[in-house]
């Protein structure tokens, strides 16, 4: 719907012009044939299509059924072609090559196979005009139009009319369905190189961030550690020290997850075991906080002997992050579900699940983007970093989700990363 829009008002722009073509034309014939040309009624459906061009640019103002207007304005111009081509002669005027104009609109600007009806419509309304005109249902609009054809030739042109119909149907409906292909392709480039020049702009900003906040905020927990050795402070004074150092704590794990985004550190590849490794950073959210008896983890993993070549320290990222994810995803508790899998491809799928509040589509789009996050005191740096380290072993990751109905993250990986950083 959100391509219809745009195209419905070139639409209109477009059949604006063509109407503008064809009475400039009527007028310059008129002016320079000595015969006057009885056009009164053509200039009469000139009128009636910039009227109906006013009309349908005022609904389409109104921001309502544009698909239906679409289709309503392609009818509309099937119609009164068929009158043109009835006032002048059917088979014996020259303008029933404008019927390819609705038909080419239709395999352009609207969806599926609107294209094709749309021919069958100019089929059957130039087929019964000519057929009626020549066994004499529809009367010749003046009657020196009349010329005498054989039935074989209007056979003929009629069949030769439908294959044209058809064949600017088929190949339009071809054509758009690949122009809006590209035009998403295209969008979504763009979309990955604004992600891309946000990357950039962080790994600019990330060693002054390290420099200028991780060195004081190391000196302000250590020195808040020590009082608390120290005097052993107890009641509403215990309790600030301890909101001091787990909010340093966690102003440490975001300026990591920056650093990790904009500048990852140099990795180490080994061959290691994913389900132990999964274990182990199960075992780090439990300590830390966030997985808690409100939660229930399932999976293949537990009973998985399944190796893989990578980087543990950023399988690790990933699955914490994920995981922090997931549990955040389901404030009143809920199932943690991962699964891990070898394919015939060799490639490795890691499938983390939870069945929480679940994401729209405007959330799908734009979960990965740092700094967004479209959860409550998210940061959006995490799954940033998760995808940050997919494209490096030139995986791919894709998600499953919907509003109340849970998320699923589906990694893809090959079994050898594609390259390995350089020490």
């Amino acid at each position: 719907m959100t391509a219809v829009k745009p195209n419905t008002l070139n639409l209109i722009v477009f059949r604006i012009i063509i109407v503008t073509a064809l009475l400039v034309a009527a007028v310059v014939i008129q002016l320079s044939t000595a015969v006057f040309l009885p056009l009164g009624s053509f200039y009469l459906i000139i009128l009636a299509c910039y009227a109906s061009s006013l009309v349908f640019l005022f609904l389409y103002k109104l921001d309502s059924h544009v698909l239906a207007q679409a289709y309503a304005q392609m009818i509309f111009d099937v119609v009164i072609i068929t009158v043109l081509v009835y006032i002048t002669g059917g088979l014996n005027g020259n303008l029933f090559v404008l019927y390819f104009f609705p038909i080419l609109a239709a395999g352009l600007v609207l969806p599926g196979q609107a294209a094709y009806l749309i021919a069958s419509l100019a089929a059957i309304s130039f087929g019964v005009l000519v057929d009626g005109m020549y066994f004499g249902f529809i009367p010749y609009y003046m009657p020196d139009q009349y010329r005498e054809t054989s039935l074989g030739l209007v056979l003929f042109t009629i069949f030769l009319a439908w294959a044209l119909f058809f064949v600017i149907a088929v190949l339009f409906t071809l054509f758009g369905r690949n122009a809006r292909r590209a035009k998403d392709a295209l969008e979504q480039v763009q979309h990955e190189l604004s992600i891309k020049e946000r990357l950039a702009e962080a790994g600019q900003m990330s060693a002054l961030i390290a420099h200028e906040i991780r060195n004081p905020l190391a000196a302000i927990s250590g020195a808040v550690q020590v009082l608390q050795s120290e005097l052993g402070p107890t009641g509403e004074t215990g309790e600030l020290m301890e909101i001091v150092l787990r909010e340093s704590r966690r102003v440490s794990q975001s300026i990591d997850q920056f650093l990790n985004l904009a500048s990852p550190a140099t990795q180490e590849f080994t061959r290691f075991r994913l389900g132990e490794l999964i274990r182990e950073t199960l075992t780090l959210l439990r300590m830390s906080g966030d997985l808690d008896d409100r939660f229930r983890v399932e999976g293949n993993f537990e009973n998985s002997g399944l190796e893989f070549y990578g980087s543990p320290g950023q399988f690790k990222q990933v699955i914490w992050n994920l995981g922090r994810n997931a549990l955040a995803a389901m404030p009143g508790g809920g199932i943690l579900r991962i699964d891990i899998a070898l394919e015939a491809n060799r490639e490795l799928t890691l499938r983390v699940a939870d069945n929480g509040r679940g994401m729209s589509a405007e959330e799908q789009e734009r979960i990965f983007e740092p700094f967004y996050s479209g959860l409550p005191g998210g940061r959006g740096l995490g799954l940033a970093v998760v995808r940050r380290i997919v494209e490096d072993y030139r995986g791919a990751i894709r998600v499953v989700s919907a509003p109340g109905r849970g998320t699923e993250f589906r990694l893809t990986l090959p079994d050898r990363p594609a390259r390995t950083k350089e020490p």
